[in-house]
């Protein structure tokens, strides 16, 4: 184990640390986590009540009350609320935030996007800026994900809805149905051109 500056780094005395594992400056590690073999930690993190599982690598990223499986990479910038359970060699990128949520092996949900109550399959590819919209002001609501599916980026899926394998979501659709496995799905209006306008338009403003 290889703590890089101690006098930067808090951890508690709970925390189990295994064998190999790298902790960078600006690590916080509090009660009820394991550090598992061959973690590293860049740094920044926040991590409590939570399990890094072996070879992960974590950056500048909050953990709370949720497990991190085997060969994961996370953040910088991610933020994993209560109740998250991200799979192994799964991708959890900048600025995205999962709640309440199973994100299945070797998926990537790389930037910008939120996931709440959701239960999503191994190898998805989720795009940019794609919302899980779980509350609709009264209640809370799952989506569901199959294996393999492409999900576009600025996706909006409005739960309940479940989503079957291998389907494809093209960006900028909102999804309030359920999709069968291998459906292709659009949702967009159709992009209207008023040639030359544009000049006349600002000139009004």
């Amino acid at each position: 184990m290889l703590i890089i500056d101690k006098n930067s780094t808090y951890i508690d005395d709970s925390v189990k640390l295994g064998t190999n594992v790298k902790i960078y400056p600006n690590n916080v590690i509090c009660e009820g986590s394991v550090i598992e073999d061959g973690v590293t930690l860049y740094p920044g993190n926040y991590i409590t009540n939570s399990t890094i599982k072996a070879g992960s690598v974590v950056t500048c990223s909050v953990i709370e009350d949720s497990v991190v499986g085997e060969n994961c990479k996370v953040g910088p910038f991610a933020h994993l609320r209560p109740g998250s359970k991200i799979c192994e060699r799964a991708r959890i990128g900048n600025f995205v935030e999962i709640k309440n949520s199973q994100i299945g092996e070797g998926t990537k949900v790389s930037h910008l996007s939120y996931v709440g109550d959701a239960e999503v399959g191994n190898d998805v590819n989720v795009g940019c800026g794609v919302v899980f919209v779980n509350y609709n002001g009264r209640t809370k609501s799952k989506t569901q994900v199959g294996n393999g599916s492409f999900i576009g980026s600025s996706v909006n899926l409005i739960a309940p809805v479940k989503i079957g394998d291998k389907a494809f979501i093209c960006a900028g659709t909102t999804v309030d149905k359920d999709v069968e496995s291998g459906d292709f799905i659009i949702g967009r209006s159709k992009m209207n051109v008023k040639k030359a306008r544009a000049k006349n338009y600002l000139k009004e403003n």
